[in-house]
């Protein structure tokens, strides 16, 4: 049965443990058979059976049609752009550009602004963010200032952020979801407006929402975002995107990570000097792609699309709240479960990484960043299984 059709069983309401156990725990059968409790669905996504299969058949096109391959590959690179499109609401597939990685995605864009850009960002974003904003200043690259935006409260304050774009800035880059604490940034459409007015583009980070919550880029008027498969939408590594926007793209921004698919007809080898781009985000296109990422992901996007991210975060935040309802009947603590919040709840302890490796000792997987321990039950996490974590956590914290 297709995955289409299996999904269809599922219905159209409110998802049940009971329905997603008959139709959508058999679709991840190995992955199910591992022992032991997966909380970490925040960081590597859980594969489907299919993802198998579907790599096997980009495989197979290499074994048996070698360069005859290509115009299925592209047609495969294609459904990839439009599924990514239909997840953040872009209004074009061509403005989905294929990488390898987020930070691939930040590099092409800085590298595509002139001059020495002056980047404004904050001091929660993911090391990967960090460290090449880091050494684009060191090397002169670019002009950069991080700026805090924790508020005292533990939320999101973006007012010391708007005065420093506001004092002059090319680009600012942030998350829709912090990594480390799993805060939502609000009002992302009104930084947008700021940025634009003050002659600045905004860059989102959207790894830890995409497939968690509705993800709209038309109507938070980013310039562009990036984000991955890795997480949310169990496509694994190397299944990253950059999504430049149509004015960003009718600008005259020229990129200069390119490669000879970023040509507006790649296969007939011309060489007009200077070289003619693929319209769109197509000139934002490198060399000879990884064309099995596109089957890699293909089976993740579909689930994601087929059983609604609206229905998926409804369930994700009930199982969110038991968890954390648990916890606080051990009396440990937690954030999270909540429109304020992405995918998982965090524990904030000094020993956080100590915690996790606890918890590893008990057969429950999770991880931590800082101070923070992070936990990400998904639809794949039986109720059973909740108070099982819960009650491990706090023996731990209580050596007993």
């Amino acid at each position: 049965m297709s995955l289409a059709r299996t999904i269809a069983s599922v219905g159209t309401g409110v998802l049940t443990e009971d329905e997603l156990r008959l139709h959508v725990f058999p679709l991840f059968s190995k992955t199910l058979s591992v022992p032991g409790i997966y909380l970490a669905n925040h960081s590597l996504g859980r594969p489907l059976d299919r993802t198998e299969d579907d790599l096997s058949e980009g495989f197979r096109l290499w074994q048996t049609r070698l360069g005859d391959a290509w115009d299925q590959w592209l047609e495969e690179e294609q459904g990839h752009r439009s599924r990514l499109a239909q997840l953040i609401g872009a209004s074009r597939f061509d403005c989905i550009v294929p990488k390898t990685s987020a930070g691939q995605g930040l590099r092409a864009v800085l590298n595509a602004l002139p001059g020495v850009p002056r980047v404004v960002s904050t001091t929660g974003e993911f090391d990967s963010i960090d460290v090449i904003l880091k050494q684009y200043a060191a090397v002169g690259k670019i002009n950069v200032q991080f700026v805090a935006c924790e508020a005292s409260d533990g939320g999101i304050d973006l007012s010391k952020l708007m005065e420093k774009i506001s004092g002059g800035s090319d680009l600012v880059i942030i998350s829709q979801v912090m990594f480390m604490t799993g805060r939502v940034v609000p009002h992302l459409e009104l930084l947008s407006e700021h940025c634009h007015q003050v002659g600045a583009r905004l860059l989102v980070d959207a790894y830890h929402s995409v497939g968690v919550f509705p993800v709209d880029v038309t109507s938070m008027n980013t310039d562009f975002m990036i984000g991955g498969s890795y997480k949310y939408l169990r496509g694994g590594p190397g299944a990253a995107f950059l999504y430049v926007s149509p004015d960003a793209l009718s600008s005259g921004l020229k990129p200069i990570d390119i490669g000879w698919f970023a040509k507006d007809h790649p296969f007939l080898y011309e060489r007009p000097d200077p070289p003619r781009f693929a319209g769109g985000g197509s000139a934002f296109l490198e060399s000879t792609p990884p064309v099995l990422t596109y089957y890699q992901a293909r089976a993740g996007q579909e689930l994601t699309l087929q059983l609604g991210v609206d229905r998926i975060r409804a369930y994700n935040l009930d199982r969110l709240s038991r968890l954390k309802r648990y916890l606080s009947d051990f009396g440990v603590q937690s954030e999270g479960a909540d429109e304020g919040h992405g995918g998982f709840l965090t524990v904030e302890n000094s020993e956080a990484v100590s915690l996790s490796k606890a918890l590893e000792g008990r057969g429950i997987t999770t991880d931590a960043r800082g101070r923070w321990l992070r936990l990400s039950p998904d639809y794949l996490t039986p109720y059973s299984a909740l108070h099982e974590v819960a009650a491990a956590l706090a023996s731990i914290l209580t050596g007993s």
